[in-house]
């Protein structure tokens, strides 16, 4: 098993829309027989959490699970945050709140805004509110500011996850996703403003975004759209979904190797 020069690394997971904790499993075990601790996170009313979506009522509420693990982390111990799509905002907002915490920042296939652009603009990009039946198939969507808005909350169908955002995956992680996927709301209002990052915290963090080229969720054009604004340090690049922590999760675990190496502190 390949490890790290050194001490070991602290990696944390943040998943992204309607997913958990349990996203991460492969990921999570192959880093831990390295030799490496794994903090594998479920966001507010997601995934084993034990609130319900009604009790969920913004989005830095939604993304408290996180603040608490590095804001409790001791002085002397930093940690790479690892955010896969939804989750690259949620460890964003933890660059900017502790950036003394946190050695390096991997994007996943996730929603980069900071210092350039916001959250609003990356759902007016995607076209969320644009033939939402036709593009995300059988998701149930949500759209309680009007359809001309960002969806408010919505949970991938089955008919999605198997044939546009799983579908390098192996059949049972396909069933384990639909068994296990909880709804996801999205407060993008309360993003809206690129206040919300600094120069002087996130941007003082080293950034490395890694594409998923055969990504149909969040295409590699788009990907590259927000790696062109949100400067990054590196890019790195997987041939498949999605869901690379699932479908290629060896590479996946090459390409974290490669920034724990870079980037350790």
């Amino acid at each position: 098993m390949e490890k790290v020069s050194g001490s070991y690394k602290h990696f944390v997971l943040v998943h992204g829309a309607c997913h958990g904790a349990w996203c991460w499993f492969k990921i999570a075990t192959l880093l831990e027989k390295a030799g490496h601790k794994v903090t594998a996170i479920d966001l507010i009313a997601s995934g084993a959490h034990p609130f319900k979506l009604d009790d969920l009522h913004s989005f830095h509420q939604y993304v408290q699970p996180l603040m608490g693990v590095v804001s409790s982390l001791p002085n002397n111990e930093k940690v790479i945050l690892v955010g896969h799509s939804l989750g690259g905002i949620g460890i964003s907002l933890a660059m900017e709140a502790f950036p003394e915490k946190i050695s390096s920042a991997v994007y996943l296939a996730a929603i980069a805004t900071g210092l350039s652009f916001t959250t609003a603009e990356f759902f007016t990009e995607l076209g969320f509110s644009a033939n939402p039946g036709e593009r995300l198939l059988d998701t149930q969507v949500l759209f309680d500011h009007g359809p001309e808005k960002p969806p408010a909350s919505l949970l991938f169908g089955e008919k999605l996850i198997s044939s546009r955002m799983y579908q390098l995956c192996q059949p049972e992680d396909i069933k384990l996703a639909c068994t296990l996927m909880r709804p996801s709301k999205f407060f993008v209002s309360e993003l809206h403003d690129n206040s919300l990052f600094t120069k002087e915290s996130y941007g003082s963090v080293p950034r490395v975004y890694i594409k998923c080229m055969k990504d149909e969720i969040i295409s590699e054009d788009f990907q590259q759209w927000m790696i062109e604004r949100a400067s990054v340090n590196e890019v790195m690049e997987i041939d498949t979904d999605h869901m690379a922590m699932l479908s290629k999760p060896h590479e996946f675990f090459s390409c974290l190797l490669k920034v724990a190496e870079k980037y350790h502190v």
